[in-house]
């Protein structure tokens, strides 16, 4: 059975070398994520190929130094794109790195929580419930081992693992269902089963979320909208001019101003580099599109388990229903008690559940403990049932001798005894839990022959109680004020009893009529009735995976954005139900890790309020950054169509030129200074005051109330200031260049007004020019070094098509750029004196 190396495994020197041999324990596809693959993407935007007809319609018109310059727009469009998608994926590439599954690993005769990544073949690893196999291995130790192997062999049912030769093999991908093992890795990364039959552990690619849905939308309504505005700008110039290319020029020029390509990259790089900045944190988001959930989450439902409490078990009171004397922990070793004794039996002899790890420490600590070591384990019944119990059943001279525990009314339920009696340990149990402890009943038998298929079939009799502490969170308290100020309503989905629930309930201070469910009760409920019940109860008591997951349906149903926090394997379902599923770092089970969204590495539940506080902050400025794009998107596009539609003049001043040198700016300024926007004080303020109170949408839209009129208004305002400038000038019998120059000059400082003015729809301009942007100087000083380059270096001038000005005019294109845009400003003044008035 290879004893001597379970205790020592390899050392490190020869797992580097090992290393360096086999390479890392990694599925190789065989596709890289190369620059060239990010290039190609960049260049099938339709942004570019809308600049490669341009560039080719610029040489073909004999404008050499159009033609040159379109080139330059077009390699700097690719840059900006092929940077951002780098940028993006760097912050992806190092998530991988906090979202990689541990495996205790003894290396250098000490265990060790290692990558899977690097676990070479020769390893030892341990293995306890709800772990995934990392790599292939053989098993060395088992102790009640059953795995479920559906990944490789797609039966869905577990598969008993003994250690016995023909039995002993586990594959990577697979997961321990009950019980521990360690086992020695015999292949590692391409040569397990896994790799051998091309499958693939990570999940396929998401079906889009409902804001990268709504995104989507948008994003179409405008290149619809400027596919058929170029038509119709094609069409009409060509009626008037005759002129082919020319039109064409004209149409692009629309095109271009109307299609928002911007928002996607921006979509992926503020999500990718907030996933980044949180796993550093110490909030591990293991799927970076669950932010947009974050901002919207509106119930917390928590286990109690490991989340509300510090899974600490200790072993504080037996009660002895066999006559001996009922014994509370007072620092000092336990006596010598059939209780204690009957409750050891039915641990596992190396126990990993915290539960029994407490009552294996409590029977350490009296003298007849030797006793264990001379006993032989011939059956063993798993932890199962509602509510569970499980059974160990071990060999005697002429009978066997069984031992159990569990759930008390489960214990009580199969125990011979009269009612009266079952009443009162009933009673006692209740007090118990209403007091805060985890209880646990234990009965044992005597059994000669075949044993039942069932473990409640053995002849039970009832030894006594278990009284078991599991301290509560200290922080509890002020989480939950903070999450109650946030306008997030709490609910605990626990398997304890009632009475334990309850107490939990009360020392975390949720206040008020607390009512209670239980799992059977919220199985027994119809769906709509369900749905309508989940939203008045918080409490629910003696839940199990399918209730858990009913409660999270329905609070979905209900129109909540649910988050999910538990632990253990029996939470996975109800993590992967939720739209943000959170599971414990330290003391989660593997499984439950898998199936969330987020891993809270410390186990502290105030990382729960960072992390929606960070997720309300990347979807505020996903929506500054949108709003922002629309408001400047509406002066270029009206500036570039209505002068022809309506019969102007100078029917355009615009040439694709233009365009694209102010999509060069728009670009960076949505997706790199927007998403450095600091995190604002009242990101969690309450949903009663208004302020950034979660969507329950959950990210249908990214606007709520009056945001998308006034940002619409906005820009409208923003393009009447730009066309009174290019009328007025006009009229004046000024050149087309001179106009154009003016006109221009106005839309830069538009865009810089506008950028400043979007920090906030709510707060003016004296408060947000105190947050903390580091881009701010940078952003201000490229934007006012771009205008100084286009309007004082000669050369450039003539490309741009530009010619000088007069200072004063200068002036007045200012003067309009902040009367259009300042008028936000005032409004947003007056709106927070109502709302201070209102409130």
């Amino acid at each position: 059975m290879e004893e001597a190396s379970l205790f020592t495994g390899l050392d490190s020197a020869e797992a580097a070398r090992l290393q360096a041999l086999y390479g890392k324990n990694i599925l190789r596809s065989g596709s890289r994520h190369r620059i060239l693959v990010i290039l190609w993407k960049a260049i099938r935007e339709p942004m570019f190929a809308l600049l490669a007809v341009a560039c080719l319609l610029y040489f073909l018109l004999g404008e050499q130094g159009e033609g040159l310059l379109m080139l330059l727009a077009m390699g700097f469009v690719a840059a900006i794109s092929v940077f951002q998608e780098i940028r993006s994926s760097r912050a992806l590439a190092a998530l991988r790195q906090y979202t990689q599954p541990l495996t205790t690993v003894l290396r250098d005769g000490q265990p060790k929580a290692l990558p899977a990544e690097e676990i070479v073949p020769g390893d030892i690893i341990s293995l306890g419930e709800g772990d995934r196999v990392p790599a292939d291995a053989r098993i060395i130790r088992a102790n009640d081992l059953s795995m479920n192997e559906s990944l490789v062999t797609g039966e869905t049912f577990p598969v008993d693992k003994d250690g016995i030769e023909g039995n002993k093999l586990i594959y990577q991908g697979t997961t321990v269902n009950t019980g521990m093992c360690y086992a020695k890795v015999t292949d590692t990364g391409n040569d397990t089963m896994l790799g051998r039959l091309g499958l693939a552990i990570e999940e396929s690619a998401p079906s889009p979320s409902p804001l990268q849905a709504w995104i989507a939308g948008f994003v179409k309504a405008m290149a619809i909208f400027g596919i058929s505005a170029f038509v119709l700008i094609w069409m009409i110039n060509y009626y008037h001019s005759h002129d082919l290319t020319l039109s064409l020029l004209m149409g692009l020029t629309l095109a271009m101003s109307a299609i928002p390509e911007e928002v996607p990259v921006a979509f992926s790089s503020f999500m990718a580099l907030g996933a980044y900045r949180m796993a550093t944190l110490g909030i591990v988001v293991r799927h970076p599109r669950v932010i947009e959930s974050l901002g919207a989450v509106s119930v917390i439902c928590l286990d109690k388990t490991g989340t509300l409490t510090e899974n600490r078990m200790q072993v504080r009171a037996l009660y002895d229903a066999t006559g001996g004397k009922d014994e509370w922990w007072e620092g000092r070793p336990w006596r010598d008690t059939r209780v204690l004794w009957y409750a050891r039996l039915a641990c596992e002899a190396e126990p990993f559940d915290v539960m029994e790890q407490a009552i294996v420490e409590a029977f350490g600590t009296n003298p007849g403990s030797g006793r264990y070591s001379r006993l032989r384990l011939v059956k063993e019944y798993p932890l199962g049932g509602r509510p569970p119990m499980m059974t160990h059943v071990y060999a005697g001279d002429v009978t066997d001798m069984a031992a159990a525990k569990g759930a008390p009314e489960r214990i009580l339920h199969i125990c011979k005894m009269p009612e009266d009696i079952r009443e009162k340990w009933q009673h006692r149990v209740s007090g118990l839990a209403e007091e805060g402890y985890r209880v646990l009943g234990v009965c044992s038998a005597i059994h000669k022959g075949d044993y039942p298929a069932e473990q409640d079939g053995f002849d039970w009799q009832f030894e006594g109680l278990l009284a078991l502490y599991d301290p509560p969170k200290k922080n509890l308290g002020k989480v939950f004020g903070e999450w109650r100020q946030a306008g997030i309503s709490v609910k605990i989905l626990s398997g304890d009893y009632a009475g334990t629930v309850l107490n939990v309930a009360r020392q975390a201070g949720l206040g008020g009529m607390l009512k209670l469910l239980t799992g059977e009760e919220v199985m027994a409920l119809p769906p709509e009735q369900l749905i309508r019940e989940v939203q008045r109860f918080q409490l629910y008591a003696r839940m199990f995976p399918e209730a858990k997951t009913k409660v999270v349906e329905a609070l979905k149903a209900a129109g909540e954005t649910v988050a999910m926090s538990g632990d253990g394997v029996n939470d996975g379902p109800a993590l992967r139900s939720a739209q943000v599923g959170i599971a414990m770092g330290k003391k989660g089970t593997e499984i439950a890790k898998e199936a969330a969204d987020l891993v809270i590495a410390d186990d502290d539940l105030k990382r729960i309020t960072e992390a929606i506080q960070h997720g309300r902050t990347i979807r505020d400025n996903l929506a500054k950054a949108i709003r922002y794009l629309i408001t400047i998107h509406i002066p270029i596009i009206l500036t570039a169509s209505l002068p022809l539609l309506l019969g102007w003049r100078y029917p355009t001043v615009f040439s694709p030129i233009h365009i694209i040198f102010l999509e060069l700016i728009m670009g960076p300024t949505c997706s790199v200074f927007y998403e450095s926007e600091p995190m604002v004080k009242d990101v969690m303020g309450s949903q009663k005051k208004g302020l950034r109170s979660p969507d329950a949408a959950a990210g249908q839209s990214l606007f709520r109330g009056r945001d998308l009129p006034v940002t619409l208004a906005l820009g409208g305002i923003t393009a009447a200031g730009v066309l009174a400038v290019y009328y007025f000038f006009m009229q004046g019998a000024y050149s087309l260049e001179y106009t154009r120059t003016l006109v221009f000059l106005t839309l830069l400082f538009d865009n810089i007004l506008l950028t400043f003015a979007g920090r906030s729809i709510r707060e003016t301009f004296f408060t947000t020019i105190r947050y903390h942007n580091p881009l701010v100087p940078l952003f201000l000083g490229l934007s006012l070094l771009f205008i100084g380059i286009i309007y004082f270096v000669p050369g450039v001038r003539h490309l741009f098509l530009l010619t000088s000005i007069q200072p004063l005019h200068a002036i007045a294109a200012l003067g309009v750029s902040l009367l259009s845009v300042g008028w936000f400003e005032v409004y947003k003044y007056l709106r927070i004196d109502n709302d201070h008035g209102r409130h």
